[in-house]
């Protein structure tokens, strides 16, 4: 089973639709059987991952809102009314879909995570899709909500349990240590580039001034200890499309093996 988790960069410039065209052939070519999205567009209705899913053939869950807040005034028309959110593409049916509110102290609005639970068949498995605050300022945050995703993920040990998202640290820094806690890197276990990054300065609108983010591995598919998951593989898509980057982020992508039931 593929998994992906990718920050879409919403519609943001530059040339959101172009770079949409971009992310749809990535993952056309990936082939994934679950897609994580954040910084997902979203109007009533609709989402971007819906958008993926219809061209995939796949099953899509939206929930908002997410980080970053979306511009106020808008940047561009395009914009106007559109929120911010978290997004999930699933091969296999989406159930028991839900959100959770993780803790803010700094912001106005607080982001939520998206949990679902996947019908695989055979092994039922679930996902939470997420991403955390970035600024330095508010890095007691940062961490409150990578603790409260670190109690998600160690519940309800019936099933195999992974987290997509994009967390705004590295393994190296302490908003990482919570879920080093309870969760395995899948892209340690897959033997994933250790130099690798995933929010890179060699892309020309990366944001420069996200100075605790740049040029680390700060997107993560991280599997609950003890949920019998096997990984093949880890590694990102680094490359543009069509002379093209999709986004400022590039996706991540495991390539996992579901074991026995644990609990």
């Amino acid at each position: 089973m593929r998994l992906v988790t990718w920050n879409v960069l919403w519609r943001f410039e530059p040339d959101w639709r172009a770079r949409e065209r971009g992310i749809l052939a990535t993952l056309e070519r990936l082939r994934p059987d679950v897609v994580g999205i954040q910084e997902c567009w979203g109007l009533p209705g609709r989402s971007q991952a819906h958008v993926i899913a219809d061209r995939l053939g796949m099953h899509a869950g939206f929930v908002a809102p997410s980080l970053p807040p979306v511009p106020e005034p808008p940047e561009h028309p395009d914009q106007a009314g559109v929120l911010m959110g978290v997004g999930l593409v699933s091969r296999h049916p989406i159930e028991a879909l839900s959100e959770h509110v993780l803790p803010v102290s700094h912001r106005q609005v607080a982001p939520v995570a998206l949990q679902a639970r996947i019908e695989h068949a055979g092994t039922p498995f679930d996902v939470i899709v997420a991403a955390t605050e970035w600024e330095p300022a508010f890095a007691d945050d940062h961490l409150a909500q990578t603790r409260r995703l670190a109690e998600l993920m160690a519940e309800d040990a019936t099933v195999p349990r992974f987290l997509l998202a994009d967390l705004n640290c590295d393994a190296t820094q302490p908003e990482f240590a919570p879920l080093a806690a309870v969760a395995d890197d899948t892209w340690d276990l897959g033997g994933g580039d250790p130099d690798a990054v995933t929010l890179s300065s060699a892309v020309p609108f990366a944001p420069l001034e996200a100075t605790k983010e740049i040029d680390r591995r700060v997107d993560h598919v991280l599997a609950r200890r003890g949920a019998g998951v096997v990984v093949d593989s880890a590694f990102t898509v680094d490359a543009p499309v069509g002379g093209r980057f999709p986004s400022d982020h590039f996706p991540v992508v495991a390539d996992v093996r579901l074991g026995s039931r644990s609990g």
